[in-house]
C-alpha cells in the first residue's frame, strides 16, 4: 500500500506538448508502471494526435471520460497553470499535481477560492500537490513529476518536505542504508498551495505499510508547526524533522517563494522547537535524516 497514487492510477498530462511536459512526461513513462499510468494529454490545439503513444484530447473533462483518469500533472507555463488547475478541479478528478513555478499569488488566491466555494457548495473535492514542487512518488510502481526515479527503493520509510531536493536527499540517504520509501511526497515551498505537512502526516499515519517518516520543512509560515501540533496527539510512528533555513535572515526571501521569515514563531529555531516538543527526533544537520530514522526503528 502507499498514499494518494499506486501502480493502478491512471494519469492526465496537463501541458504535455510542451518542452518540459514531454521531457518528464518520457521519463515517468519509462519509470516501473509508467507506461500503463500515463493515459491521457491535453492540449485543446492538438486533441486528436498523440505523443509517446499518448493520446492528446481538448479538455481534461474529456481525457477523464475517455480514459477513467483520476489524476493529472500540470506543466502548463505559469500565466495559464492556475486556470490548468481549475479545470482539473471541473472535471472532478481526486488529485492535481502541480510543477509549475512562478504562478502569480494572485491567481493562486483566485483558484483556491473557487475550490473551496465548490466544495462549500457540496461539489467534489479535488486535492491540490503543489504549486511549484516535484510531485510525488511511490517507488517501483509510478512517479508523478520530477524526481529522480532511480534513487528510489520499495519500502516502508514516508518522506514528506517542501524542499524538492532535501526530499531527494533524504530518499538517498534511505535508499543507502537499505531503508526503502512507501511514497515520497514534495509539497512545493509557495506561500499559497495545497496539501500541507498535516494532511500527509495524517495519510502516512494511516497507512498500514508506513513504518516510520522524515518530515523537512523550511522557514515561513505555521504549517510544520501545525502539523507537529496534529502528530503529539495523533501520530503512532516515530518521525525524523528537519527545517531547513537556520541561518536565514529574517525578511528575505530565500529560493521558495514562501520562505521567508516574517515573525518569531516562522523561523527554523522555532519550528525545530516545537518539533522536538511535540515528540519528533529533531536535526539541524540534514545528511544525518537517515542514520537517526534507522536508529528509531531499532
Amino acid at each position: 500500500m502507499s498514499i494518494l497514487i499506486n501502480k493502478d492510477t491512471k494519469v492526465i498530462t496537463q501541458g504535455i506538448t510542451g518542452k518540459t511536459g514531454q521531457f518528464h512526461t518520457e521519463k515517468c513513462q519509462e519509470y516501473a508502471n509508467g507506461k500503463n499510468c500515463f493515459v491521457a494529454g491535453v492540449n485543446p490545439k492538438k486533441a486528436g494526435e498523440k505523443i509517446f503513444d499518448i493520446p492528446i484530447f481538448a479538455s481534461v473533462k474529456e481525457a477523464k471520460a475517455q480514459t477513467g483518469a483520476t489524476v493529472s500533472v500540470i506543466y502548463v507555463p505559469p500565466a495559464g497553470a492556475a486556470d490548468a488547475i481549475w479545470e482539473a478541479c471541473e472535471a472532478d478528478l481526486d488529485l492535481a499535481i502541480c510543477i509549475t513555478e512562478g504562478i502569480p499569488v494572485r491567481d493562486m488566491l483566485i483558484v483556491r477560492n473557487k475550490m473551496k466555494a465548490k466544495e462549500a457548495g457540496g461539489g467534489k473535492k479535488t486535492l491540490l500537490l503543489g504549486p511549484n514542487c516535484p510531485g510525488l512518488i511511490t517507488p517501483e510502481e509510478i512517479k508523478i513529476g520530477i524526481m529522480p526515479g532511480h534513487i528510489h527503493r520499495k519500502g516502508r520509510i514516508g518522506v514528506v518536505s517542501r524542499s524538492g531536493t532535501l526530499t531527494y536527499e533524504a530518499v538517498a540517504q534511505l535508499t543507502e542504508i537499505g531503508l526503502g520509501q512507501s511514497t515520497a511526497v514534495g509539497i512545493g515551498g509557495d506561500p499559497i498551495n495545497g496539501l500541507k505537512h498535516i494532511d500527509i502526516m495524517r495519510a502516512f499515519n494511516d497507512d498500514p505499510d508506513t513504518d516510520a517518516v522524515i518530515m523537512i520543512g523550511e522557514i515561513g509560515g505555521p504549517d510544520e508547526a501545525e502539523a507537529a501540533v496534529w502528530c503529539k496527539a495523533n501520530m503512532k510512528k516515530p518521525i525524523v524533522g528537519f527545517i531547513a533555513g537556520v541561518t536565514a535572515p529574517a525578511g528575505k526571501r530565500m529560493g521558495h517563494a514562501g520562505a521567508l521569515i516574517s515573525g518569531g514563531a516562522d523561523t527554523a529555531d522555532a519550528k525545530l522547537a516545537i518539533m522536538e516538543e511535540c515528540g519528533f527526533t529533531v536535526t539541524r544537520n540534514p545528511s544525518e535524516m537517515a542514520k537517526l530514522l534507522k536508529g528509531l526503528l531499532k
